[in-house]
């Protein structure tokens, strides 16, 4: 079954659409959701709520890339499920690591919020990941937009721990003085 396929079954308002996500894209949401919440239960939980939210709106959003927009409402519900698991003490993954590690390369999301169209930092940083190699762009898309593990990223690529971890370490470096010289920051 293709996406336009599958978005039709959505529209149709055809239950086999939440069937067929699961079993095409059930892994795979999965995975996002284990990698931020560390935990297999609540990354269970996790696909579940997003195979209720892709129920909920589509229709009327009518992705035209079904695996970027799953992941990111897999992102979204795994974000906000973390946020209260932390907020309670609880929870574990990689998601704080990653956020520490970026923190030093972007500012407060509100200010940012207040000073910036939104749009055009995600253009800012989407130019940035262009210019990379690609070795690189893996790297860093695998670590701060699936927030695998670091160990995860190495044996997928068969590098060392250490290698990407500089890797990693200068990139963000780089991304800051991207956003400097954009005016991000």
């Amino acid at each position: 079954m293709d996406d336009k396929e599958l978005i039709s079954l959505y529209f149709a308002r055809d239950e086999k659409a939440v069937t067929e996500t699961q079993r095409i894209f059930g892994g795979y949401l999965y995975t996002i959701a284990h990698n931020i919440l560390g935990s297999v239960q609540d990354a269970e939980e996790c696909v579940n709520d997003v195979l209720m939210r892709l129920w909920n709106h589509i229709p009327p959003a009518k992705p035209e890339n079904v695996y970027a927009y799953f992941a990111s409402v897999a992102r979204s519900v795994a974000s906000k499920r973390y946020k209260m698991k932390h907020a309670q003490k609880r929870g574990g993954g990689e998601t704080a690591l990653v956020l520490d590690e970026l923190h030093d390369c972007c500012t407060d999301p509100d200010t940012v919020e207040q000073q910036i169209d939104s749009r055009a930092l995600r253009e800012t940083i989407a130019a940035f990941i262009e210019t990379l190699k690609p070795e690189q762009q893996t790297i860093f898309i695998q670590r701060y937009w699936y927030v695998c593990p670091i160990e995860d990223i190495a044996e997928d690529l068969g590098i060392s721990k250490s290698k990407v971890s500089v890797t990693l370490m200068r990139t963000r470096q780089k991304l800051r003085k991207h956003l400097e010289q954009e005016g991000f920051l």
